[in-house]
């Protein structure tokens, strides 16, 4: 192993050891799985290390948080899917929403992304963005209003 790969993978570990709580809450958010259980959300988000670790050269100059978020959004995208339907009882708030409302909050409400650039990370128009952004957040002010459901129901 030369200089370079064991500086780069230093520098790495540095980045894992100071962005993995922060991106695991990111993809526990998207899963609105239970904080404590959360074996989507770390898949996913060891999926996203992974692929920013192959990519770590590459990314030198260029904001490497960004980019896993960018992979942990894709890889939740795609996979979406296969985990959308009826929340369970202990699933997160977030639960209520589509994958898609789900993507537009995260990124828009907890991360603090621009709308242009979360239009440009998903493939979607702003003004959908926009839309999407709206209709979520007015669907959970409602269900905050309507409080949380009766024991053994999902709202």
């Amino acid at each position: 192993m030369d200089h370079q790969t064991t500086y780069g993978r230093a520098e790495f570990e540095a980045f894992v050891a100071g962005a993995a709580g922060r991106l695991l809450h990111v993809a526990v958010l998207l899963t609105a799985e239970p904080e404590g259980a959360a074996p989507l959300a770390r898949r996913l988000l060891s999926g996203a290390l992974a692929r920013t670790f192959a990519d770590w050269r590459r990314l030198r100059g260029d904001d490497p948080y960004a980019a896993t978020r960018a992979e942990l959004c894709a890889a939740f995208a795609r996979s979406a899917w296969r985990h959308h339907g009826r929340p369970r009882p202990d699933a997160g708030v977030l639960a209520r929403l589509s994958p898609q409302e789900r993507l537009v909050v995260v990124l828009r409400v907890y991360e603090g992304v621009a709308e242009e650039q979360t239009a440009a990370l998903l493939g979607i128009p702003a003004d959908r963005v926009r839309a999407v952004c709206h209709r979520a957040m007015t669907a959970l002010r409602a269900a905050a209003a309507a409080g949380p459901p009766p024991p053994g129901r999902v709202a």
